[in-house]
């Protein structure tokens, strides 16, 4: 099975915010502790991590004028189906040492990149296809939807770099990085093409084991991938450390995209089940027990 890697370049400052952001960030009180309740059961810990995100999400992103521009965006960010993308980013972060503040602007920044990706995939159409296709409230029209799913990534982007205070500018620009590649021609738009390719005029989809699981290594291998290496890197781990989160949060993908589309028992989710747990044996002096759980989803 693939992985994926990446070649970093070794920047040593990010862009300098010179213009004032269209965000409105507010001052957050999202909580960023874990009761022993919590630490004692990873699902409550997994739930907590999701409602900090949104907490932070909605303070820092507002309805505000022009409304026919932040209306629909605020709409489009919260209708949107929520993955485990963005708390495994936390997650990760507290698993090399770190504190869930220091990463909560990258794991929102990936909310907002998955929350882009579903509005494109999913615009109104003119005519419906012969396939039917899982509902969709659409409340506003196409271009419209087309339009703010464009915005909101570079509001993402925004999000994340206007989160440094000055201290951690390579980190930052390193998680900008990964998170440009996962989302782009190499990666989701990669995944989002193929699906294209692979679809027949009359919108059946043709189904290809193999092809298959390269779309789902492009898609929710490279994003889960992503999120553990943000997490990891915000959270001060070392190299070795970031790399092992790499390919876990790959085979995680892989399991969840696999079973998503029929193949939860096939070959390929029981290999990335056994090679997840394989990395995880690294962090034996650590509490893996919450980040664990994202095998058995």
């Amino acid at each position: 099975m693939a992985t994926i890697t990446s070649h970093l370049p070794n920047v040593k400052s990010i862009l300098s915010n010179q213009h004032r952001s269209h965000l409105q960030l507010k001052p957050t009180t999202v909580r960023m502790t874990m009761t022993t309740q919590q630490t004692r059961n990873p699902h409550l810990h997994w739930a907590s991590l999701q409602a900090d995100i949104q907490a932070h999400l909605k303070s820092s992103i507002t309805i505000k004028q022009p409304l026919e521009v932040f209306e629909p965006m605020h709409h489009l960010i919260f209708s949107a189906p929520k993955t485990t993308v963005p708390a495994l980013c936390l997650v990760a972060c507290e698993l090399v040492g770190g504190q869930r503040h220091q990463a909560i602007s990258a794991a929102s920044a990936l909310l907002l990149m998955e929350a882009a990706t579903y509005v494109h995939e999913h615009l109104p159409e003119p005519k419906p296809k012969r396939k039917p296709k899982p509902v969709v409230n659409h409340v506003y029209g196409p271009n419209v939807e087309l339009l703010t799913g464009d915005g909101i990534v570079p509001f993402g982007f925004e999000l994340l770099a206007r989160s440094d205070g000055g201290e951690n500018s390579e980190r930052i620009l390193r998680v900008m990085v990964e998170i440009s590649r996962a989302v782009g021609s190499r990666g989701v738009i990669d995944a989002q093409y193929r699906k294209t390719m692979d679809t027949r005029s009359d919108g059946e989809e043709i189904c290809h084991v193999e092809e298959i699981r390269r779309m789902v290594e492009k898609y929710e291998g490279g994003l889960h991938s992503c999120g553990a290496v943000c997490g990891g890197v915000l959270g001060g781990g070392s190299e070795e450390e970031i790399e092992r989160l790499r390919k876990f949060g790959f085979y995680v993908g892989m399991i969840q995209g696999m079973a998503q589309r029929g193949f939860n028992e096939s070959k390929e989710v029981d290999e990335a089940r056994n090679l997840a747990l394989q990395e995880l044996k690294f962090f034996k002096d650590k509490e893996v027990d919450t980040i664990k759980v994202l095998l058995n989803i």
